[in-house]
């Protein structure tokens, strides 16, 4: 029975000392997880440009 106590009391301690001095979440010195990138598809942005790029690359169709 003393021994399961110390066990508990020993994952205890490590569970507060990983908390303590592991590492460090997300705070203000430190940016949070990074955006995933945008497929081209699914870029507003880009898909703007790109039609920007086609109209000024084909002739105009009213001549």
């Amino acid at each position: 029975m003393i021994y399961v106590l110390a066990a508990i009391g020993a994952l205890t301690i490590a569970v507060l000392m990983w908390k303590a001095f592991g590492p460090v979440s997300a705070g203000p010195e430190r940016p949070g997880p990074r955006q995933a990138p945008i497929a081209p598809d699914d870029d507003p942005e880009f898909l703007r440009r790109l039609d920007e790029q086609q109209r000024k690359s084909r002739p105009s169709e009213d001549d």
